[in-house]
C-alpha cells in the first residue's frame, strides 16, 4: 500500500511480473487497464486466464483464489470475515457487499486481500 508521501510506483512490464501478487499490483496500480467497470467478475476472468496459463505451463505457484478440494484459501477466509459461506465465489459476494456500503469493488477487493494476505503472511512465518 502506497502512502502519501512514497512516490508513485510506475508500471512494471508483464516479462518484470514474478508471480499473481505481482500481477495483481499492477492491476492495483491502473485498474481501469485491466477491469472493465471495475467488476470483479471480470477480475476473476483474468486470474483464472492464468491460473490456466500455469497449469499449462507446469508452473507451481501459491495461487489463493482456487484449489481442487475448494474455493481456495482466499474465498475460506473471506466466508470467515463475512460469517456465512457462498457458492457463487469470492468476486460476487464481494461486489454485493460493496453496493450495501457504496464502496468501489475493485477498492473493496484490494482493501479485503490486503487483510487476507496479511493474517496469511503472519501464520506462514
Amino acid at each position: 500500500m502506497q502512502t502519501p508521501n512514497e512516490p508513485r510506483r510506475t508500471p512494471k512490464h508483464p516479462t518484470e511480473l514474478d508471480d499473481v501478487y505481482d500481477f495483481l499490483e499492477e492491476v492495483r496500480l491502473r485498474p481501469g487497464m485491466w477491469v472493465r467497470g471495475s467488476s470483479l467478475l471480470h477480475l476473476e476472468s483474468i486470474l483464472m486466464g492464468y491460473r490456466v496459463a500455469l497449469s499449462a505451463h507446469s508452473v507451481a505457484e501459491d495461487w489463493p483464489f482456487w484449489s481442487p478440494n475448494g474455493q481456495g484459501p482466499f474465498a475460506e477466509w473471506l466466508w470467515q470475515q463475512l460469517g456465512r459461506p457462498s457458492p457463487l465465489g469470492w468476486a460476487v459476494e464481494i461486489e454485493r457487499e460493496s453496493q450495501a456500503t457504496d464502496q468501489q469493488p475493485i477498492d473493496m477487493f484490494f482493501g479485503l486481500f490486503d487483510e487476507y494476505r496479511a493474517e496469511h503472511d503472519q501464520s506462514t512465518r
